[in-house]
């Protein structure tokens, strides 16, 4: 058993860890509840472009061919494909990064001809250690999404798509379903679907149209605004997802930490009841050799 001594040295070192696992706790249930307003606030515009290009369609049902294009007449081993890979900057998040990273082992990898985009450092770091080919100028932080990230990411993979380099495109991220499940997915994020569009609901009435310079145009300049809709949404939402990930796995440790200092308590008192026990066993000896000797 230890002493008494190095006992209450360890129970010191897990609560100065208990104080940074429960700051941390509280600061990704800050972050997780800012990202979730930042979403809803920004719903009711995307709304609107799926609504404005749904109607576009019901006039002109053939404009847009070329983003609707899924090019059949390729064959599958031909065929180009793009992923934009969703993971976080740092750790500690418990499964977050490996379930993203696993679908992206298994997807992206499997072509050499496909094209791996990464946010966030710890997917950036772990496929350049694996030799990995990446996108090199494509280098954003998982840290606060923002529109005008997601636009720049939209128009990248809608240029290469639209000159052909790329066929598909795909996005995986991590899904919060609940503040305790979260799936890791993979959308496909072009070539569009009409059904994804004409089926959307529609909250306004456009009893007339004009668009200018013409529908054509006005639905190309939509499109990348509807495709960095859905990246800002899988942005934010591997966002919420990450620091709900990890506001549970710091909750966790805080409180086996706590279970580990109660056990160390009981431990801490045995100890310390032992070394009194022993020093009143030693005073009573020391006293009858005393008795003993003046006899």
């Amino acid at each position: 058993m230890a002493n008494a001594r190095e006992i209450q040295a360890r129970m010191k070192s897990i609560k100065d860890t208990m104080k940074i696992t429960n700051a941390m706790c509280m600061i990704s249930s800050s972050k997780l509840q800012k990202a979730r307003r930042d979403l809803k606030n920004t719903e009711p515009y995307f709304y609107t472009i799926q609504e404005a290009l749904a109607k576009i369609l019901d006039l002109s049902p053939e404009t847009g061919n070329e983003f609707f294009d899924k090019r059949e007449d390729l064959p599958s081993n031909e065929r180009k494909q793009g992923y934009i890979v969703v993971t976080a900057d740092k750790g500690m998040a418990g499964a977050y990064n490996h379930n993203v990273i696993k679908i992206a082992e298994k997807e992206a990898l499997s072509d050499n001809k496909n094209m791996l985009f990464v946010v966030g450092e710890v997917g950036r770091r772990y496929f350049e250690k694996k030799n990995i080919p990446i996108d090199i100028d494509f280098k954003y932080t998982a840290q606060n999404p923002n529109m005008n990230r997601a636009r720049i990411i939209s128009e990248k993979v809608v240029d290469l798509f639209k000159r052909g380099e790329l066929d598909e495109v795909y996005i995986i991220y991590t899904k919060m379903v609940n503040s305790v499940t979260v799936n890791a997915e993979m959308i496909k994020l072009l070539p569009l679907k009409r059904t994804r569009i004409e089926d959307v609901d529609r909250r306004n009435s456009y009893e007339s149209c004009i668009f200018e310079p013409d529908i054509d145009s006005v639905f190309e300049h939509i499109v990348p605004n509807y495709v960095a809709g859905f990246v800002y949404g899988a942005l934010v939402e591997s966002y919420c997802s990450e620091h709900n990930a990890r506001m549970m796995a710091m909750q966790t440790a805080t409180d086996a930490a706590s279970d580990m200092l109660k056990l160390l308590d009981i431990e801490y008192n045995r100890a310390r009841q032992a070394a009194i026990t022993q020093e009143i066993t030693e005073v009573i000896a020391g006293a009858k050799a005393q008795k003993n000797k003046a006899d």
